[in-house]
């Protein structure tokens, strides 16, 4: 009886014993697998934030680039395609459009998509004025802002954003360049040189160049060029793709403007 008493206060014994053991080891594997947890959320959160912000930078400067290939390059192949096929010139905006839809459905070339929609409203305003209305500069203006109240609405609706901003920084590479124009007295140059002959050209453009050289004509290009890079610039400190897009439109006007300024000093 003395040792059944016995063997079963010695059972009682393992079995508290045993359970102390549970109860100390399972909170030192819970405090191992947090610090584990733990350790893996900060390396991941670690590696990832730089591979993002790389990610990031790359493509706002391939937004940015975009942007000024768009506004500098086709313009010297839609310049003389509105002057033989306006018409073509017109329905090719419906291919642009549509293309920007193809890209715009897929996520990882949404952003291309949405530029490309802004493109497509620069397009169709210039191939209308420049395949119809480019004899008279007073036109100018309002067909470039035809797509105006689209990209208004669409901004209001905070949708494509980066191809409407697009589409502003054309447009304000546009009003400035016109506003130069008119400070300078340009204007009369314009109609001449779409009227003449391509042959004919070279004495219009000469007489406008000397007009460009004159001392209130260089202080003023200098304005221009001022106000051109500070409203290029200053947005890029947002460090937003759709602001890269407004800036790229902005800072190629620059280019344009130069290289059509080249093209008259070798006339």
């Amino acid at each position: 009886m003395t040792q059944t008493i016995e063997s079963l206060e010695s059972l009682k014994i393992n079995i508290i014993a045993n359970q102390k053991v549970i109860s100390t080891v399972i909170p030192l594997d819970k405090k191992e697998d947090e610090n584990l947890t733990g350790t893996l959320k900060s390396f991941s959160t670690s590696s990832l934030i730089p591979l993002y912000a790389e990610i990031t930078s790359r493509q706002a400067l391939l937004v940015f680039a975009t942007a000024v290939f768009l506004v500098s390059v086709p313009v010297f192949i839609e310049a003389p395609l509105v002057r033989v096929l306006p018409w073509l010139s017109v329905a090719l905006t419906l291919g642009w459009v549509w293309l920007s839809k193809l890209l715009m459905s897929r996520s990882a070339t949404y952003i291309w998509g949405d530029l490309l929609l802004g493109f497509s409203l620069t397009w169709l305003a210039g191939s209308i004025y420049w395949g119809w209305l480019r004899w008279e500069p007073l036109w100018h203006l309002p067909v470039e802002s035809i797509g105006l109240p689209f990209a208004v609405w669409c901004l209001y609706r905070n949708w494509g954003k980066v191809g409407n901003w697009f589409y502003f920084g054309s447009l304000v590479g546009t009003v400035l360049t016109d506003i130069y124009f008119y400070i300078v007295d340009l204007i009369p140059y314009w109609r001449q040189i779409m009227v003449v002959e391509p042959e004919a050209a070279t004495p219009v453009l000469k007489a406008a160049l000397s007009q460009v050289q004159t001392p209130s004509g260089q202080a003023w290009a200098v304005v221009l060029a001022v106000v051109l890079l500070s409203v290029g610039i200053i947005p890029l400190k947002y460090k937003q793709l759709h602001w890269y897009a407004f800036s790229g439109a902005v800072l190629s006007t620059i280019l344009v403007d130069s290289l059509f300024l080249i093209a008259a000093l070798m006339a």
